[in-house]
């Protein structure tokens, strides 16, 4: 039996929507977990290969390929750590904290006990190959622990981020100073005859326990909130863990040898990379979408509210006996405007939310203000010239209040908007025939002011130019 929509409740109807939100999450949560097992099955086949066979368990002497893969761990952690603070800087959230933490003791303390002692020309020495162990187990506790930290935003980002640096730098420190004076009595690292094999196999499973941990944690967190970091987070703590394998399998701690696992370490940082910039693009772009909402908010509140006022106003002076002749004409011009304000900020909205293109917006918002006929608007776009998220929606306010201006005040028949490149650069322009103004006896005003600061909020340059009777023309130089 069919039931008809308009019998359902409002409550009835939202329910079919809320649940192919919750099937569409399940589904994206089902496809990652069956990328996660197909990984997990390949990187397994290949350990148990690994285990099979003792010939491929050997750790190889290569000096300078080691130099090089710990400056490329490095680099990486280093280059993660900053994107999370960036992500922690914009979002606020106590999980970003923590991976910058850990991320940032990872490469500064293996750019420390790793890297640093080889280039000043000296081998790895017995408390720096420690130090490097203990930094590692650190780094490894602190991102296990991010999945676990309740779901809240910190206030104080920029003191917060600099008690993170401040806090590893000292647990760096921490580790590194008792071990000086004991290399004698620590022992060799080493697979090759190393008197303190046991102890290294104890740090090496320890780091892999951590990274399960991990891997746990952030598959928990993708299922619940479905951030498309966690998923990152957990591949990258997937290959973590068969690399501290490789190390629990093949111990050694010395600067002078690699291993299957150095491999698999690097390979998981490459995916944390990826992850963690596709992250930062959506916050950023979040970031601009809320505040462009904002601001269509304070627009439609400054704009429409006003003339919705006017209509409630001459509508009571209907009722109160006033003249219909005179009553009547206003009433139906303040309708119009509200009408009018309505449509562009609902256009203004799709455009933040980015539910259409840049370009459709932007012509659609042309029909709306030419659609009475006291405007021609000719609108250009160079197809091959990109705009970056933000770009698009100041872009957008900046032609949209342009074209407001030219409307209300130049008394322009015809207008031109030219959006491409020039010279190597991406222009924005809008040019009208209207009477222009010299600047000096007649003000800019507010409209070029506020197109001047969203023009700079996005690196943009601005100018404009006006003469009385040749129309005025702006373009805006975006960033590079």
């Amino acid at each position: 039996e069919f039931v008809q929509p308009s019998s359902l409740s409002s409550a009835d109807r939202r329910l079919p929507i809320r649940g192919n939100v919750k099937r569409s999450g399940r589904d994206t949560f089902e496809s990652w977990l069956f990328g996660e097992l197909l990984l997990v099955a390949l990187l397994g086949s290949a350990t148990a290969l690994f285990l099979t066979n003792p010939v491929l368990r050997n750790a190889y002497e290569l000096p300078q390929g080691r130099l090089v893969l710990d400056t490329a761990v490095v680099l990486a952690a280093t280059t993660v750590a900053v994107l999370a603070g960036v992500r922690f800087s914009v979002e606020g959230r106590a999980l970003d904290l923590l991976l910058a933490a850990g991320f940032f003791v990872d490469g500064v303390g293996t750019f420390a006990f790793s890297v640093t002692p080889v280039l000043v020309g000296s081998s790895q020495g017995q408390p720096e190959a420690w130090a490097a162990i203990g930094s590692r187990v650190l780094a490894a506790t602190l991102i296990a622990l991010a999945p676990l930290v309740p779901a809240r935003r910190i206030a104080a980002r920029r003191r917060a981020l600099l008690a993170g640096v401040g806090l590893s730098t000292a647990a760096l420190v921490s580790i590194w100073v008792p071990l000086q004076g004991f290399g004698a009595r620590l022992g060799v690292l080493g697979s090759s005859g190393g008197s303190r094999t046991f102890e290294l196999t104890v740090a090496t499973s320890a780091l892999a326990l951590l990274a399960l941990l991990a891997v746990i944690g952030f598959a928990v967190r993708y299922r619940a909130h479905g951030d498309d970091l966690d998923s990152w987070l957990a591949l990258g703590a997937t290959l973590t863990l068969f690399a501290e394998l490789h190390y629990v399998l093949t111990p050694h701690g010395s600067s002078d040898f690699i291993s299957q696992g150095d491999f698999l370490r690097l390979l998981s940082y490459g995916l944390l990379l990826v992850g963690v910039w596709r992250a930062i693009s959506f916050a950023e772009f979040g970031r601009a979408v809320a505040e462009e909402r904002a601001r269509v908010a304070r627009e439609i509140h400054d704009g429409l509210a006003q003339y919705l006022f006017a209509v409630s106003t001459h509508v009571s002076m209907l009722e109160s006996g006033a003249s219909l002749e005179q009553t009547l004409p206003k009433l139906k011009e303040a309708a119009a405007a509200a009408q009018q304000e309505a449509r562009f900020a609902v256009l203004a909205l799709s455009s933040a939310s980015g539910t259409a293109p840049f370009d459709a917006a932007l012509r659609r918002y042309v029909e709306f203000l030419t659609a009475d006929g006291l405007l021609e608007v000719d609108v250009e776009i160079d197809p091959a010239m990109l705009l970056a998220p933000d770009e698009q929606i100041e872009v957008f306010r900046i032609v949209q209040e342009g074209l407001a201006n030219v409307r209300k005040h130049a008394s322009a028949q015809r207008a031109e908007v030219w959006i491409g490149r020039r010279l190597g650069r991406r222009i924005v322009s809008v040019s009208d025939d209207g009477v222009g103004f010299d600047g000096v006896n007649t003000g800019a005003g507010q409209g070029l002011e506020n197109m001047r600061l969203r023009a700079k909020s996005i690196d943009g340059g601005f100018a404009f130019r006006s003469h009385p009777g040749r129309g005025t023309a702006f373009e805006v130089v975006l960033r590079a």
